[in-house]
């Protein structure tokens, strides 16, 4: 029997898309994945980065026959096409943002049909499907909301533009090091030598986690550990939510006993399967 899978169009996102001769290239110089073995069909978490190595955007890289598809959020399309086009200089591609395509999120079953690009989610294995197509195609198939969508990233840990930002986190700490998004042998990119430095000195002190929430608090709170701030809660979805925690200072709480809280609710962090970083709680689901 065949699961029928939950689909949910992702209002919030936007596809831009990058062609040409030399559009391979282009990408692979500019951006922190590697893509340029990047096979048709497959996709690339990947993010473009300040000179000072923060993230400006964050995006799915899509190889799509002699094109890529960047999946990214709709709030900074028009800001990561003009940053495009300004790296571009002589480069010979094609930049356009796609007016006539949305994107949706699918998982527990598979989703085909005619029109409709379908890559497996490129950060954690088994994660889901996302699905790139018109928006008349991809809204008929929706089985559930945003929202449900959101819950389930949030619960595996996993960020995106929203709890991002743009310009104020370094990659390791939204987990890119974690997720196949960081590329510490393909040579120069923009914000490269931050990257690897910090990669190489282990100075990532801080990193998005998922927490369990006792009690009520909303995004923006900050997380104390005491009267200390050791963090930023990001997102919440009913009793979980993901939040930016100074991992050494989450360490010291625990020691010390010290409940680690956001506003009036206290947090419980956990660590993912895929992470490779510890935390001072039980090992997430």
């Amino acid at each position: 029997m065949t699961a029928t899978p939950s689909i949910t169009p992702l209002s919030e996102r936007a596809v831009l898309s990058v062609g040409g001769p030399e559009a391979r290239r282009f990408l692979h110089n500019l951006v922190t994945a590697d893509i340029e073995q990047l096979g048709d069909g497959k996709a690339r978490y990947s993010a473009l980065l300040t000179p000072q190595g923060k993230i400006l955007f964050d995006f799915f890289i899509l190889a799509d026959g002699d094109r890529f598809l960047i999946d990214c959020a709709a709030a900074g399309a028009a800001a990561l096409l003009q940053r495009l086009t300004l790296y571009r200089l002589r480069a010979n591609v094609a930049l356009k943002k796609e007016e006539g395509l949305g994107v949706a999120a699918a998982w527990d079953g598979d989703v085909e049909g005619e029109g409709i690009v379908a890559y497996a989610d490129p950060r954690v294995e088994g994660f889901g499907t996302r699905l790139i197509a018109p928006p008349g195609v991809l809204q008929p198939l929706a089985t559930c909301d945003e929202a449900a969508y959101h819950a389930r990233r949030i619960v595996a840990g996993l960020a995106e533009a929203h709890d991002i930002g743009s310009a104020e986190v370094f990659p390791h700490e939204a987990n890119l090091d974690q997720l196949g998004a960081l590329s510490f042998s393909k040579g120069c990119y923009v914000g490269q030598e931050v990257v690897s430095r910090m990669q190489h000195r282990g100075t990532a002190r801080s990193r998005m986690v998922p927490v369990g929430l006792d009690g009520e608090a909303g995004p923006g709170l900050a997380v104390t550990a005491g009267d200390r701030p050791i963090g930023m809660l990001l997102s919440v979805a009913g009793k979980d939510g993901l939040a930016l925690v100074r991992l050494d200072r989450a360490e010291a709480a625990g020691q010390n006993g010290v409940a680690i809280m956001a506003g009036t609710a206290r947090l419980h962090l956990r660590r993912p399967d895929w992470a490779h970083w510890s935390v001072t709680a039980e090992k997430g689901e």
